[in-house]
């Protein structure tokens, strides 16, 4: 039985930041990892995602329940499980959002996560590489973020598409404005992946000796007289249960579906859901598992013409071992780069005071429009997927035993806006193919199809092949006491209860209008300076 100032749950994004910074500050720190070490060359060469999202050992292996917007289907959702979390298997891809998102937040109850509260936050993480407003940007954070340097024909021509169609060039679309197009901008530098694990974990541990548990899965959290006062754990390897205690909190960082089971499986949730499974009601929260929601992802993909020198052309035989020869020498490689090469943010209607959809663009062929599986025929892809779904979810335990897999309920494209939102989206994807510049490269479009023409029939489409954005978050989300859907308040403290936070992306009220981990890491980086100045008293 071990004790220390704070013990983290999870070893992903935020809880890496939270390690380093509590460390930086002489705090001893344990975090616990159900997963193993982040110790595969997969983890640092951004192409390795590709692999990575398919094997159980790195993460975790999750299914969304089918629903009217899927047509019934289950669709898969892959979550990290492995030190750096999701940031260590993802695309890389950096997208804080629009400022209006974190405005929203705060006017939801929230007081200190506007955009002006949280920018020097985002700054704070980043060392971002290249020319930019400084007044947006941070130059000496521990993450590394880049433009990928990757310049092609197929690439140049979607932008002077989407520029026909409404959507110009924007150089930084993490500055300023969001809306327009441009190369994206990744946490790679050198052509190798940086996760929030080799960015601040490691170095914790080496500078501050925090205390990591790989292969340790957290059963419950120990609660005494309304305080969380430790965890109780075992390790795969034994069995053995084992307590370990906090003098300060417990950081739950175990992500949007793993904090609010824990957080049921503990006795911290809605009534009927612990009842039900016998588990003693500590603290009813109904919000706990509930406002799920994540970006959902319909792709149109089209075959290119013979001559065009795609992707594709470049994953196999002699052209591989030359771009694994490239990579090497930290040159351009289809191994240093994101799944996302263009990133675009368009209105639906131009009257909007923001883009409300984006445009993700890889000049590769994924068969059948899933990410991660490259088709041996030249080709290309374009994400199109709503920035702010409507729709709302769940995450519930269906057992008091802590290694069975809650229900995950997305009710993708339940809301009429969303259903709206994702046609116009695929419409726009689809007349950037069909601009002038982009003519001379595509042969045919593949999905949907030419058949698939009226709304109706692209919102089917949508149904029926989309998939996750891989950003699910809002199921331990803030807000206030009086709001009966808030978990936590706006200093990220469970409601309720004393010495226990959640601290990932789970506590979004509302999903950002990009990826999700740049700001899950801004997240961390507040929530450790918010606990440290509550210690100092400021």
């Amino acid at each position: 039985m071990a004790t220390y100032d704070y013990v983290i749950v999870g070893g992903g994004t935020a809880a890496c930041v939270l390690a380093y910074r509590l460390g930086e500050h002489g705090k001893s720190v344990c975090v616990l990892e159900a997963g193993p070490a982040d110790n595969s060359i997969w983890t640092r060469i951004p192409a390795g995602f590709t692999r990575l999202l398919r094997n159980p050992r790195f993460s975790w292996q999750f299914e969304f329940a089918g629903s009217d917007g899927t047509n019934g289907r289950t669709t898969h959702l892959v979550q990290g499980r492995t030190l750096g979390g999701s940031s260590a298997i993802n695309g890389a891809v950096y997208s804080r959002g629009q400022a209006a998102d974190f405005d929203l937040w705060e006017a939801a109850g929230n007081p200190g996560w506007s955009y002006q509260d949280v920018l020097p936050f985002f700054k704070k993480s980043e060392r971002f590489i290249g020319e930019a407003d400084d007044h947006y940007r941070g130059r000496e954070g521990p993450i590394p973020v880049t433009v990928t340097d990757w310049r092609d024909p197929l690439c140049e021509a979607f932008l002077d598409g989407a520029g026909q169609v409404g959507i110009m060039r924007n150089a930084d679309y993490n500055g300023q404005d969001q809306e327009g197009i441009g190369y994206c901008q990744s946490v790679i530098e050198g052509g190798r992946r940086w996760s929030a694990a080799h960015a601040y974990l490691h170095p914790a541990r080496k500078a501050y000796g925090t205390h990591i548990l790989t292969n340790t899965v957290v059963s419950r959290i120990l609660i005494k007289h309304n305080r969380a006062t430790g965890v109780l754990c075992h390790r795969r390897d034994s069995g053995e249960p084992v307590q370990i205690n906090a003098r300060a909190e417990v950081l739950v960082c175990a992500g949007t579906i793993g904090s609010p089971k824990l957080l049921q499986l503990s006795g911290i949730g809605s009534p009927a859901l612990l009842k039900r499974y016998g588990i003693e009601v500590v603290n009813p929260l109904h919000g706990v598992g509930e406002n799920l929601h994540d970006h959902y992802c319909p792709r149109l993909v089209a075959r290119a013409r013979r001559d065009v020198d795609s992707i594709n052309v470049r994953v196999r035989g002699l052209p591989l071992a030359k771009e694994i020869l490239a990579w090497l020498r930290k040159q351009p490689s289809i191994l240093s780069i994101s799944p996302i090469l263009l990133y675009g943010f368009g209105k639906t209607q131009p009257d909007l005071r923001s883009p409300d959809f984006a445009l993700s663009f890889m000049p590769a062929n994924y068969a059948q429009g899933v990410i991660g599986h490259i088709d041996d025929k030249p080709g290309m892809t374009c994400g199109a997927w709503q920035l702010r779904p409507q729709s709302r979810g769940y995450v519930r335990i269906t057992s008091g035993d802590a290694s069975k897999t809650p229900v995950i309920q997305p009710k993708f494209l339940d809301h009429e806006v969303d259903k709206y939102t994702v046609v116009q989206a695929l419409k726009c994807a689809r007349s950037v193919f069909a601009s002038e510049p982009m003519q001379r490269f595509v042969n045919m479009e593949l999905l949907p199809g030419n058949d698939v023409q009226t709304d109706d029939e692209i919102l089917d489409y949508a149904r029926q092949y989309g998939s996750t954005g891989y950003h699910v978050v809002g199921t331990c989300a803030m807000g206030p006491r009086s709001n009966q859907s808030a978990v936590v308040d706006n200093r990220l403290r469970v409601h309720g209860l004393h010495g226990l936070r959640v601290v990932d992306a789970s506590v979004m009220p509302a999903i950002t209008s990009a990826n999700t981990c740049a700001a899950t890491l801004m997240i961390a980086e507040k929530a450790a300076d918010m606990i440290l100045n509550e210690e100092t008293g400021i």
